[in-house]
């Protein structure tokens, strides 16, 4: 689209025309000359062109709106030439001005605002014509100035209509678009709250199947918890069930195992027994024994087979006692071997002549003999009497007694009285044949018997546990043993029971346990310490329990009396005896050490959580009170020294430190009156335990110090 009229500039303004347009001013008043130049320029190229009121580019009508008004540069061209015929026609008729000559066609060929069009090749050829303005191959008549100010000004008034057109239409424009903008703001605004709307809707709805689904979840947890904790409980009932069960297994074993352990230690005591049986039996074959009236007979094959059957029981014994204990095999093998033995000596005999066995016969008569004049010595020297002196002890250069005191005496016996009548309390519940009677006594007994077996130095806090059980057993409280709930009054006499296999259960354990392990004494001591003070009886039976297997705790000696066997005699002095056969020696001393260093543990140790304020029910006065009546007896080999030294090591130190000056001179009279009436009975062969005992006096005169027994509990145990 060409620019409009209204801006172009006309050249000649700017040339400085305005005169020439003045001068010209009544030619072109004509009116037909306007419309012959409206003619011309609507037959030229530019006039052909179509324009668009209406146009859709709302940037350019705005830029017409506000630009100045400007004619183009083709207009200024053909007001050129008009005006140029114009003078000529002016010169022809002598009425126009020699000033108003055309301008130079330098000038008017110069633009004046804008960059003008290139004319068309008709408008070019026009151009020399001086009279007439040939556009589009037409001749325009040259239109006078008026006229040409009338059309200037009909074009702007146009222009400045249109302009006002414009500018109310870009109005309305401007309206309609603030009003569809505002309506879109609006919309823009309702969306954006139903957009908000939605999204919060949408967020109540997220919340809402959150919470829906934390509620499930919730729930689903709660149950599964539940689940879990119900799991738990069976499972937690189930291991409970287990470890009962294995408790049950467990003490099963342990009481299988002591019930083994006991059969072994049965079974290897027999083999003993046989072995020392065949050795005696073996020594009766004497091959080169000749009797004067059969010198033919000869008692070799006897031997070598005697020396056979002992060659092979000893390594049996051996083999047995390197793996642990016989088993009934092997016990029935030294059996056999026994019998086969026998039969030899049986075999042996036969051929040996009456006059033998005649002689034989003598000799076991006289040594019968023998035996019962020295037991029968050994009675008188008992009955004289010596007088007990329990508080100072002062030998005498004579004989000694060889009985205790009416007094000691009289105590054994009413300790021996009270555990008689005890056990006959409980009698009837021991011969019972009822089962539930049965199986309460046996879970009695093993709710006493296993506490005192677990007795240990290990730590003072177990052994406090070991205490407490005890006690609430004895208190009548339930106590949970071998998985089974058990109390004393379950039956009449349940307390009764308790108490006398407590008492020996303590015993026993002296002489297994002490025996074995010297320094087990002291936690056992003091249990049975704890217990004497809160239940007298129990200490009252632990005594005639102890006496009874060992008099020596007394002290005293059994006599033998007229009639007794001699099986009965030696039970009485402490031997156990079995299938006929006595113990060892040294076993004997053994069992009989462990009893006296458990004696002398319990006299000087109290419970520590007990109740302090009384005396202790069985103190170190009573130790006193044996160390007199021993030295006012006289000695047995190797049995006095062994137990002097087992008390002295013992309760030495607890003695020294009660009775000073005193004690040191009972120490002086062992040494000096004492032990040479011991060394006066004690042959070559028995003198290691009185070497011993000399030895611990001469140390400690020497120190005038008994230092602390080994194992002895320290403050500190009873932190563990």
């Amino acid at each position: 689209m060409a620019a409009p009229l209204g801006k172009r500039k006309w050249p000649c303004a700017r040339r400085g025309g305005g005169a020439a347009y003045k001068g010209v001013g009544s030619a072109m008043e004509a009116r037909d000359l306007r419309w012959e130049t409206l003619e011309a320029l609507r037959a030229s190229s530019k006039g052909r062109l179509k324009y668009f009121r209406h146009s859709d580019r709302d940037e350019d009508i705005l830029e017409g709106c506000i630009s100045p008004l400007m004619l183009s540069s083709y207009a200024g061209w053909v007001l050129d030439r008009m005006a140029g015929s114009s003078a000529q026609a002016a010169a022809r008729s002598g009425c126009a001005p020699a000033s108003h000559a055309a301008p130079p066609a330098e000038e008017s060929s110069a633009p004046a605002c804008e960059e003008p069009s290139p004319p068309s090749r008709s408008e070019t050829k026009g151009s020399s014509d001086p009279g007439v303005l040939e556009v589009n191959q037409e001749v325009l008549p040259i239109l006078p100035v008026s006229k040409m100010a009338k059309v200037e000004g009909c074009i702007q008034m146009y222009e400045e209509i249109y302009r006002m057109k414009g500018r109310e239409r870009l109005r309305q424009r401007q309206e309609q678009q603030e009003q569809m903008v505002r309506a879109a703001c609006d919309m823009a605004r309702e969306q954006l709250k139903r957009f908000d709307e939605m999204k919060e809707l949408k967020r109540r709805q997220e919340i809402q199947e959150l919470r829906e689904v934390m509620e499930k979840s919730l729930k689903e947890t709660q149950g599964q918890q539940e689940k879990l904790k119900e799991e738990h409980r069976h499972r937690a009932k189930i291991l409970n069930l287990k470890l009962r069960e294995a408790e049950q297994q467990r003490q099963r074993q342990e009481e299988q195992e002591r019930l083994r352990r006991e059969e072994g230690q049965e079974r290897l005591r027999r083999l003993y027994s046989i072995q020392e049986e065949l050795l005696q039996l073996n020594q009766q074959i004497d091959p080169n024994y000749k009797h004067k009236d059969l010198l033919k007979i000869d008692l070799s094959a006897y031997s070598n087979r005697g020396n056979q059957i002992c060659g092979l029981v000893s390594g049996l014994i051996r083999t047995t006692s390197e793996r642990g204990f016989p088993s009934q095999m092997d016990v029935a093998n030294t059996e056999q071997a026994l019998k086969e033995m026998r039969g030899l000596i049986s075999s042996m005999q036969q051929e040996i002549a009456a006059a033998v066995e005649e002689k034989k016969r003598r000799d076991e008569q006289e040594k019968k003999q023998k035996q019962e004049e020295l037991l029968k010595k050994q009675q008188a020297e008992a009955q004289t009497p010596a007088p007990a002196q329990p508080a100072g002890v002062k030998q005498q250069k004579g004989a000694l007694s060889v009985k205790a005191g009416e007094g000691v005496m009289k105590w054994y016996q009413q300790l021996q009285d009270t555990a008689a009548q005890c056990a006959a309390a409980f009698s009837a519940m021991s011969h019972s044949k009822d089962a539930e009677v049965k199986k309460i006594r046996m879970e009695l007994q093993k709710a006493v018997t296993i506490p005192v077996s677990q007795i240990s130095t290990i730590a003072g806090s177990q052994l406090r546990q070991i205490f407490d059980k005890l006690n609430n057993l004895l208190s009548g409280k339930p106590v949970q043993s071998a998985g089974e709930t058990v109390l004393v009054t379950q039956l009449p006499q349940g307390l009764d029971f308790v108490y006398y296999k407590l008492a020996e259960k303590f015993v026993r354990q002296g002489e297994e346990e002490v025996a074995s392990h010297r320094e087990s004494a002291f936690p056992i001591a003091l249990v049975i310490s704890g217990i004497w003070e809160a239940y007298p009886r129990v200490g009252e039976l632990f005594l005639a329990h102890l006496h009874k297997t060992c008099p020596y705790s007394v002290p005293f000696y059994p006599a033998y009396k007229e009639g007794a066997s001699m099986e009965e005699y030696q039970r009485m002095l402490g031997y156990l005896v079995q299938d006929n056969k006595m113990e060892e020696e040294d076993h004997f001393l053994k069992r009989m050490s462990g009893l006296i260093r458990l004696y002398a543990a319990v006299i000087q140790l109290r419970w520590p959580y007990g109740n302090k304020q009384g005396a202790h029910p069985h103190g170190l006065s009573y130790g006193w009170c044996w160390l007199a009546q021993m030295l006012n007896m006289e000695p047995l080999v190797v049995v006095t020294a062994t137990l002097l030294y087992d008390f002295l090591e013992v309760c030495g130190h607890a003695l020294m430190k009660q009775y000073h000056c005193q004690f040191w001179k009972l120490l002086l009279v062992m040494q000096e009156d004492y032990i040479p009436r011991i060394e006066a009975i004690t042959n070559v062969g028995q003198k290691a335990s009185l070497t011993r005992f000399k030895q611990f006096l001469q140390e400690s005169l020497q120190k005038k110090d008994i230092p602390l027994p080994k194992g002895f509990p320290q403050p500190s145990f009873w932190r563990s």
